[in-house]
């Protein structure tokens, strides 16, 4: 674990500020007294990646900036890096993915490349202090995402078959990216998160169940299904296709290895599924 910067950033941005990182990210940065811009199309400080005109008064006196991007091609990340740096920022933090880098990751026709790694490239060519976060699936996504309403309506259909995946609570996510925000000994690197064992589905809803009484069963359909499925809930096709493809790691096995990015990064274990579920539970969550 390292210790507190003497050049502490005097304000940071936080893009993607009210979302399930971005919002955690601008939580602790403020309970630390760090000022912060939680900055979204709808939040405190208005910023939208689709239109370039928010992005001067967004950066403006910022030092710092935790960048959530857009999973599209090509990536607006470039630019908004560019602009960053030139406007004063010292230190970014970059919200990647894990396995962006390797082909084949999201199946055949994935080469390792995409908005994730022309996001990282600019991050790293940028000429400020960097540091790359490449979290694996989320345990939100349980509790205030895609998988919420299959396990509050009884039956949670997947295309994953009987692999189990490693899990990363959203608030260690948050915890590192404050840390490499604040903190010296962060530069250059890029911390792979994910939790400390990997869960098959039907363990994950023992596990909500065993917190909240509440029964889910897990149903495994095919992709295509899966995708129909999100579409009738309301999804954009292109938006169903994307979380389609982003669960085959799953299926493959891949996302069941416990990286040691959170360890390196803070010093501590991550934390486990089953006390994310405590909180979330107590939080009201599944009710």
């Amino acid at each position: 674990m390292t210790q507190k910067d003497e050049k502490a950033p005097v304000e940071v941005l936080v893009t993607g500020g009210t979302g399930k990182t971005g919002r955690r990210v601008v939580a602790r940065l403020r309970e630390q007294g760090v000022r912060t811009r939680a900055a979204s199309r709808s939040g405190e400080t208005r910023f939208d990646w689709a239109d370039p005109n928010t992005w001067k008064a967004a950066l403006e006196g910022v030092t710092a900036a935790y960048i959530v991007p857009l999973d599209t091609s090509p990536s607006p990340t470039p630019a908004l890096v560019e602009r960053a740096v030139a406007s004063g920022v010292e230190r970014l933090v970059l919200l990647s993915a894990r396995g962006v880098d390797v082909p084949g990751y999201f199946g055949d026709a994935y080469e390792g490349e995409g908005p994730h790694m022309e996001s990282e490239a600019a991050v790293r060519a940028s000429g400020a202090d960097w540091t790359i976060l490449r979290p694996g699936w989320f345990a939100q996504n349980f509790s205030e995402g895609v998988f919420l309403d299959g396990v509050t309506g009884g039956e949670l259909a997947l295309p994953v078959g009987d692999r189990a995946a490693a899990f990363v609570d959203a608030d260690d996510i948050a915890a590192v990216a404050v840390a490499a925000l604040t903190e010296d000994g962060h530069t250059g690197e890029v911390y792979e998160l994910s939790g400390p064992r990997a869960l098959g589905l039907a363990e994950v809803l023992d596990e909500i169940t065993r917190a909240t009484g509440r029964r889910a069963s897990y149903v495994e359909v095919d992709d295509a299904a899966f995708r129909a499925g999100l579409v009738a809930q309301g999804m954009p096709e292109a938006e169903a296709a994307l979380w389609t493809d982003a669960l085959l790691p799953i299926r493959t096995g891949r996302e069941a290895k416990v990286s040691d990015g959170v360890r390196r990064a803070l010093g501590r274990a991550p934390r486990d599924f089953a006390d994310f579920v405590r909180d979330a539970a107590a939080e009201g969550a599944w009710r």
